[in-house]
């Protein structure tokens, strides 16, 4: 390979791992029907005039398989993360019990763990198309890289390791989903 004109293939490569990262994480929020203390990380609360993250205005714990319960540690935000939560779209009704909020994880049935599944697959989707646009700005930095004189052989070795990567990453984010799916199945 050209030693005068190189592509920045370390880029590249933790660009499309935090397109999984990402991915990782917003299946996480998905609920599967049993508890799960990362379900309610993306929720956030209006403390103090800013939006707060719920797992810094309480303790999130899970003490059974099915419940879910957040000890807020100021009284005045008890309220403000009751409605934070009813209004996240995690289809939870919070019981609050003094500055505790108990969140019963009701059983999924067949038709809401099949919506799930498809949610998981457009988030696995948007996942690829984030790690297509990756290997696109490589291309493109290759076509860049030709223009300033790289030769023909050089640009094949490098969009063959471009491409192995896409592909790798493009698995991985297949396996994802297929566990998740499962998971969400699962009965």
């Amino acid at each position: 390979m050209s030693d005068d004109i190189d592509i920045d293939t370390d880029d590249l490569q933790r660009r499309m791992d935090g397109a999984l990262q990402a991915l990782r994480q917003e299946f996480a929020s998905l609920r599967t029907g049993r508890a799960s203390a990362t379900m309610v990380e993306p929720i956030m609360v209006d403390a103090y005039g800013a939006m707060t993250p719920i797992n810094q205005v309480g303790t999130v714990n899970v003490p059974e398989p099915r419940m879910v319960t957040i000890s807020i540690w100021d009284k005045s935000l008890v309220g403000k993360a009751e409605k934070a939560i009813r209004e996240s779209g995690l289809g939870i009704n919070p019981v609050i019990d003094g500055t505790t909020i108990r969140l019963p994880i009701p059983e999924l049935n067949e038709e809401r763990r099949r919506e799930l599944a498809k949610v998981a697959g457009s988030y696995a989707e948007s996942a690829r198309v984030a790690i297509r646009n990756v290997r696109r700005d490589g291309m493109d930095q290759l076509k860049k890289a030709k223009s300033a004189g790289m030769g023909e052989d050089d640009q094949k070795l490098w969009q063959t390791e471009i491409q192995e990567m896409t592909d790798a990453h493009i698995k991985s984010v297949d396996d994802a989903l297929e566990h998740k799916q499962a998971e969400i199945m699962q009965v």
